[in-house]
């Protein structure tokens, strides 16, 4: 028996899928709602995956972007920021808002093992939240409309170069927590004419996924975007379409798993959600954020997602983000943007 279950495992693995775990949290128990921005065929592969590995748990994952996600909350907090809120765990875009929520009082401590000695990126100290998937924004481009010679090769070329002009496009700030930290970064490091400039080129400011369709037609030259949307594609449907890692930098983002405080959850299981938390950031767990075209957080792994590069060699060009800034001066950067760039 042991055989077949090894063979299993080690099927699933080859096809990069989230391999089911052997059970060995049967203890944990009672039920757990969980908030998340990962893409929905990602909730499917997690969700049969924690249920392998905790069989009595009732874990169920409720889906929004970051943006929508917020709004939920903010609703579910009220204007005194004293609710209940409907969950008990949340997997969003970016520290930044694990900032907020910590200072607002709804996050749990949850202390890990040695997570020093196991983490690649930035952890709260004190076990608020820690960086559970590493996304990637990057641009892209279709090879078969466009030689490379004639896309930017760097972030700064991407809005500035007037060859681009009404041919570039990436998603919204103001909804997307991904597409927040890319220009808190690019802000950072190129002043605000950094917007002016996308605004000068006419930048189309619109989701992922139209975004790819564009590139496909040729109507767009290049893209912002995240590094696992064209890995999944160029994967799954055969696409052509490319991945540019920017001469000045990539922008990493390590999203965070936090637990909401006990006496504002929906279901005060802190022992599962401290369970899961550990299992997130396991090898197993990485293994299956990985199958999900994201990056590992975990120190010493070597594996990355299909078709990328080493993780490591990315944490050495990355551009980095303040999330300090990105938490406390939200407002002027989006306003800032907002000025410079038509928005939908």
């Amino acid at each position: 028996m042991k055989k077949v279950i090894m063979l299993v495992l080690a099927l699933a693995l080859a096809l990069g899928v989230c391999a089911p775990a052997l059970a060995v949290n049967e203890d944990i128990e009672g039920r757990v709602v969980i908030y998340t921005s990962m893409y929905p065929f990602m909730i499917d592969q997690m969700t049969e995956a924690v249920k392998a590995e905790f069989p009595n748990l009732d874990a169920e994952f409720f889906y929004g972007g970051t943006g929508d996600l917020q709004t939920k909350l903010a609703g579910e907090m009220g204007n005194d920021r004293k609710g209940q809120l409907s969950c008990d765990m949340l997997l969003v875009a970016e520290p930044a808002y694990s900032l907020e929520l910590k200072e607002y009082g709804y996050l749990e401590p949850v202390q890990i093992e040695n997570p020093e000695e196991k983490l690649r990126f930035e952890y709260d100290p004190e076990g608020y939240w820690y960086p559970v998937r590493t996304l990637n924004m990057v641009l892209a481009y279709n090879p078969e409309k466009y030689s490379l010679d004639e896309v930017p090769k760097t972030f700064k070329d991407f809005a500035e170069d007037k060859a681009n002009d009404g041919k570039i496009s990436m998603g919204n700030p103001l909804t997307s927590g991904t597409a927040m930290a890319a220009i808190v970064a690019l802000s950072d490091k190129y002043g605000y004419d950094y917007f002016k400039a996308l605004g000068e080129n006419h930048v189309m400011v619109e989701s992922g996924s139209t975004a790819l369709a564009k590139l496909q037609t040729g109507e767009c030259k290049a893209i912002m975007i995240l590094e696992e949307s064209v890995l999944k594609i160029r994967k799954e449907e055969n696409s052509p379409i490319t991945v540019i890692y920017p001469e000045d930098g990539v922008i990493l983002v390590p999203s965070t798993v936090m637990t909401v405080a006990e006496n504002r959850s929906a279901n005060a299981n802190i022992e599962a959600c401290e369970a899961l938390t550990e299992w997130l950031l396991s090898e197993a767990g990485q293994k299956c954020i990985l199958s999900g075209y994201m990056h590992s957080v975990r120190k010493g792994m070597t594996e990355y997602p299909y078709d990328s590069v080493d993780t490591d060699s990315l944490i050495q060009k990355d551009m980095g983000v303040n999330w300090e800034r990105c938490y406390k001066d939200r407002d002027e950067i989006r306003s800032k943007f907002q000025e410079a760039v038509t928005l939908p």
